[in-house]
């Protein structure tokens, strides 16, 4: 097999430290992890594996199809949270994870099973579930219900006032819904305090390095990228480089061109913003981020055709600098790396 020209490193011990500190911080409530979007992008197989050794031991994915490509350790729940839809029931019936129903023509089509369900009330973000209304009216009656869930809208946003009206909703559901558990807090929803905890927290951007609020400041860093030097070269001042013509050297200055661009999940916003680690000399892009090649201003640092550098990744100071969502700079993650778990 070749050698690859990317890397993505994934530190499973900075993934299951940020999973401590959030059951830390979820209290007296069990916490959960988000392994959806093929952990985020990050590789789910080997973030259940490396969580559930951590202590977590409920799990969330968005389809049965991401469902069926987990092997759940011993003692671990895996939930789909997007329910049962037409057609899936022989799936969902041949598989030992759960579904969270969140409609009335989920209900009727799970109903004749006589298997445990979670079920999902829309408490105001008007997205998946039954309404407060529908919840109460006896539509559940005679279901095994496990965990009742609601989820946040604003939660990143803690004076929302859009939070306490959710959370009194949701607590009006849980006194009049016979369940075994409920659950309303995702990763920013941790930190709006105890009351928002219940009995189950659902965190999925925080545990990867992601920084959803303030209060979870001491998250750790959980995936990083590295691109090798496909070609150096040297430039005179006033010389351009890249589409457009948009950088401009400002001396003569030497350029890396890397094996990573827009392909790859490394986005055009990182232009004029990004950086990478060259021998532990910090080098800006020179240039537009174009499909698979980046071009750095390497001058002052001892860089050669071949040598990896890394590439500035923190999810919050990356989503700073370009705009871009930490969601969306994770999930966006290309295939051509070359994955190695640490």
């Amino acid at each position: 097999m070749p050698p690859a020209n990317l890397r993505l490193t994934v530190d499973t011990a900075a993934l299951a430290a940020n999973w401590r500190m959030l059951a830390r911080a979820s209290g007296s409530a069990a916490c959960g992890a988000a392994v959806k979007a093929d952990g985020y992008g990050l590789g789910a197989a080997t973030c259940v594996a490396a969580l559930a050794r951590a202590g977590a031991r409920d799990f969330f994915v968005a389809s049965w199809s991401e469902a069926a490509a987990l092997t759940m350790p011993e003692g671990t729940r895996l939930a789909v949270l997007h329910g049962v839809q037409d057609g899936e029931i022989e799936t969902a019936l041949a598989s030992a994870a759960v579904p969270v129903l969140g409609s009335a023509a989920q209900v009727a089509r799970w109903r004749d099973t006589g298997r445990p369900c979670d079920i999902m009330v829309d408490t105001g973000m008007n997205r998946l579930g039954l309404t407060p209304a529908e919840a109460v009216s006896g539509l559940l009656d005679g279901l095994a219900v496990d965990t009742l869930h609601s989820h946040l809208a604003c939660a990143d946003t803690p004076g929302s006032a859009r939070n306490s009206e959710q959370l009194a909703a949701f607590r009006a559901v849980v006194a009049a819904v016979p369940a075994r558990r409920a659950s309303l807090a995702n990763s920013a929803g941790i930190f709006l305090g105890g009351d928002y905890a219940f009995d189950l927290t659902r965190p999925g951007l925080a545990l990867y390095g992601g920084v959803p609020c303030d209060a979870a400041a001491g998250l750790v860093q959980v995936a990083r990228l590295e691109a090798r030097v496909v070609q150096c070269r040297t430039v005179a001042a006033g010389d351009r480089a890249g589409y457009g013509g948009d950088w401009t050297a400002p001396r003569a200055s030497r350029l890396a061109v890397l094996n990573i661009g827009y392909a790859d999940g490394y986005r055009r916003g990182f232009a004029g913003n990004g950086s990478v680690l060259a021998h532990g000399v910090r080098c800006p892009l020179a240039g537009r981020v174009s499909m698979d090649l980046t071009t750095v201003d390497v001058t002052g640092a001892d860089v050669a055709e071949g040598d990896w550098v890394e590439l500035e990744f923190d999810l919050a100071s990356a989503a700073r600098a370009t705009g871009i969502a930490q969601y969306e700079l994770l999930t966006g993650i290309g295939h051509r790396y070359a994955r190695v778990y640490t």
